[in-house]
């Protein structure tokens, strides 16, 4: 019997040391915990870059713990997984202002499209490419952050190197509740001086100086978008919001929803501004123009285009129980933003059909000189050398900004069905 107690007591020992190990590892889970705590307000205020290096380093530390230790660190998982979240969240947050701020200041004025964009479209929208990309890619190719774009909205220190970025006459627009007849025929004088005007931004002298190239579209899929300042900052917020849901990968339910929120806030208050003319009330344009609506177009376009990359990107994370929601929801999105460009082209429309009820009015005149002798006036009649003029002015203003198919549907069949109803 004497031979048992050595193995009893090796037993025990080996236990107690284990409960030791595991003693020691939670207390050192505690310890790291309160750091993190003590932290809790500057996290979420951290750059994304430099918010990982606090993350992963506590991933590394809580895997070499649990498994010296034995057991899981449910306290310290936890206090991380808080952390991460209100990271998105204090994130989201800041660029849902941002937006609002850019938007309500847009004066829906053509930029060109600096180097930088392009890379980061072509860059995160490439799936194959963005499957390979490492941290260390993606900070070299994405330098400037979104409030280097952002307006005079910024004050402070992030704005030493903005590019893109118009000042505060660029970016304030104000709006008419209505788009009225009134509205309509403003809009063709502001067209005409837009037709004469070259389309060169303030902005665009800046960049030249900072020795920063441009071109005048963004293309994604072979096709070019002319852009406005907004559309610009939208593309760079939403390859940040690609960014977390890449290296937060347990968070990529919440980035999606996220990502769903901002696009569906960017959509509507687009329509706000732009159809429902409230850019004249927040932003101090005088009036809507078709040269507005042809960019808010455009913008929308893109933004449409880009959605099933975006889903596609952002999905590869996604838990299975949660994609047939998120889908759903990223899928409504998409069909409201396809929506709201038609309404834009139907808005176009209704313009030009405006202005032929406007010179409509002068026909009982002409229709009285039909009686007099043939050779009084061999010229075309007012009415014909005004319409005419007008409906010159926004094919020459729309064929420089939308694709060649969409001026073709409004012109060809929409106009000309209008007229065919007009009694």
């Amino acid at each position: 019997m004497w031979m048992l107690h050595p193995v009893i007591d090796r037993a025990d020992v080996l236990r107690e040391n284990t409960e030791a190990v595991f003693a020691a590892c939670d207390a050192a889970h505690g310890r790291w915990a309160k750091l993190l705590g003590v932290r809790v307000l500057l996290h979420p205020r951290l750059k994304l870059q430099e918010f990982l290096s606090i993350y992963n380093i506590t991933q590394e530390f809580i895997t070499a713990t649990e498994k010296i230790g034995g057991r899981l660190g449910y306290s310290i998982r936890g206090t991380l997984q808080s952390q991460a979240k209100a990271y998105v969240d204090f994130q989201h947050e800041s660029r849902m202002t941002k937006i609002k701020a850019v938007l309500d200041q847009e004066t829906w004025a053509e930029v060109d499209v600096p180097d930088e964009f392009q890379a980061i479209v072509t860059s995160l929208f490439c799936f194959e490419e963005l499957v390979s990309d490492s941290m260390d890619d993606v900070q070299g190719n994405i330098t400037t952050n979104y409030s280097e774009v952002a307006t005079n909205n910024d004050s402070g220190p992030q704005n030493d190197q903005q590019i893109g970025r118009t000042d505060s006459s660029e970016i304030s627009q104000p709006n008419n509740p209505h788009l009225k007849s009134k509205s309509s025929a403003e809009a063709i004088e502001r067209n005409k001086a837009d037709s004469r005007s070259p389309p060169v931004q303030s902005n665009n002298s800046n960049l030249k100086e900072r020795g920063k190239s441009a071109s005048q579209t963004l293309t994604y899929g072979g096709v070019g978008y002319h852009m406005v300042n907004c559309g610009l900052i939208l593309v760079k917020m939403l390859s940040e919001y690609i960014d977390m849901n890449n290296y937060l990968p347990a968070l990529s339910s919440e980035v999606v929803h996220r990502v769903v929120e901002i696009l569906k806030f960017f959509n509507t208050r687009t329509c706000q501004l732009v159809l429902g003319a409230g850019a004249m009330q927040v932003s101090g344009l005088k009036s809507i123009t078709s040269k507005h609506l042809a960019l808010a177009s455009q913008v929308i376009s893109f933004t449409y285009a880009i959605i099933p990359a975006i889903r596609q990107i952002l999905f590869l994370k996604v838990p299975e129980t949660r994609k047939a929601l998120l889908l759903s929801e990223i899928d409504r999105v998409a069909q409201d933003y396809k929506v709201h460009r038609d309404e834009i082209h139907t808005k176009l429309v209704q313009i030009m059909r405006e202005r032929l009820l406007v010179h409509l009015r002068g026909l009982p005149q002409i229709v009285e000189s039909w009686n007099r002798p043939e050779d009084a006036d061999s010229q075309p009649s007012q009415f014909a050398r005004s319409l005419t003029k007008e409906v010159g002015y926004l094919q020459r203003v729309l064929s420089r900004t939308l694709h060649e198919v969409d001026v073709q549907a409004i012109f060809r069949s929409r106009i000309a069905l209008d007229v065919l109803q007009i009694p």
